[in-house]
């Protein structure tokens, strides 16, 4: 304490601890509203999707419950990939119940903000909390983005290559409208360069934060430790989400094969990823019906799938990822 604040101290000594306590009392409502936040947005989502939550329960009350369980089993799993990719992309060592809890968290916020948006803002939090530098902590998040991109869409043209045959989007999908979909995607991409290119501030931004990233990645790839995590979890976590929804389809009797379910995903998942909504509520729906149809099955029953499907992977685990989101605020481990 400056000279300066000394003397303050002793001429309004109400003054300093009247000015201390609103600061402290600011704080606390604040943390508070953010702890219930979670809570707010899942009671709003639910009684906006009530309708799909009951088509799903429904539908869950007459699959083969063996199957169901898998379904949730693998769900579990994900979060524990998630968790492995999260730590691999990072040469730092991050405490691991706390991180685990933050991707069961992220799951929550993912489902409630538009795509990934959720999952990236308490992960990089979560980060900065535990010390990484934001810069750091942010080429994390894109190393690990990265490496999830490229392992799913490996696995699609793997499993594509050993079944050509999986997909007949020629009788579900226009072709004017895959059309439509590549124009956009190709003059999103054409925009993004040209912002690149014409203002400098973007483009210094850029560089040095690919300098930063490619740094990252360098070490991350020197530790056979964290390498293997990074690519083992991006593999496992589509497969483990991929191996959900074959647990469903077989609880169901969709009546399509197990690699064909599989690639259905896969492709319905990366097709998703293109429209910003909320954890792909509604895309994810839409490009999982048409894909399963596109596979060979029955519209009927591919609908009841997705349904069941996304009760069990979004809105079973929506409440308690909400309560844990609150109570890490609350921690302050985010």
């Amino acid at each position: 304490m400056d000279v300066t604040a000394v003397r303050l101290t002793e001429r309004h000594p109400g003054r300093i601890e009247r000015t201390a306590r609103t600061a402290r009392l600011s704080r606390v409502p604040v943390r508070r509203l953010l702890c219930l936040l979670p809570l707010l947005l899942v009671t709003v989502v639910a009684v906006r999707h009530r309708a799909v939550l009951a088509e799903g329960f429904r539908h869950l009350g007459t699959a083969e419950w063996p199957w169901l369980a898998a379904a949730v089993g693998t769900t579990c799993l994900t979060w524990v990939a998630a968790a492995c990719v999260r730590q691999g992309a990072l040469v730092g060592r991050l405490p691991a119940r706390r991180l685990l809890a933050t991707q069961f968290a992220a799951g929550a916020a993912n489902h409630l903000l538009p795509t990934g948006l959720g999952a990236t803002a308490v992960n990089l939090r979560f980060m900065t909390v535990c010390g990484v530098p934001l810069g750091t902590a942010s080429s994390a998040l894109a190393l690990y983005l990265l490496a999830e991109s490229v392992a799913r869409v490996t696995l699609l043209l793997a499993l594509l290559a050993a079944f050509p045959g999986a997909l007949r989007l020629g009788d579900v999908v226009p072709g004017a409208a895959v059309g439509t979909l590549l124009l956009a995607a190709g003059a999103v991409v054409c925009a993004a360069a040209a912002v690149l290119m014409t203002v400098r501030r973007v483009r210094t931004a850029v560089r040095s934060f690919l300098r930063t990233a490619l740094g990252e990645a360098r070490s991350v790839h020197a530790r056979p430790a964290r390498a293997l995590a990074l690519w083992g979890g991006s593999f496992a976590f589509p497969l483990l989400q991929a191996g959900g929804l074959v647990a469903v389809g077989l609880a169901l009797d969709l009546g399509v094969s197990v690699p064909y379910m599989a690639v259905a995903y896969l492709a319905a998942t990366a097709a998703a990823a293109l429209v910003p909504t909320p954890g792909g509520l509604g895309s994810v729906e839409a490009a999982l019906v048409v894909a399963l149809v596109a596979a060979g099955g029955p519209a009927a029953v591919a609908t009841a799938v997705v349904l069941a499907y996304r009760i069990i992977t979004v809105w079973l685990p929506l409440l308690p990822g909400a309560l844990t989101l609150g109570m890490l605020v609350r921690l302050k481990v985010i």
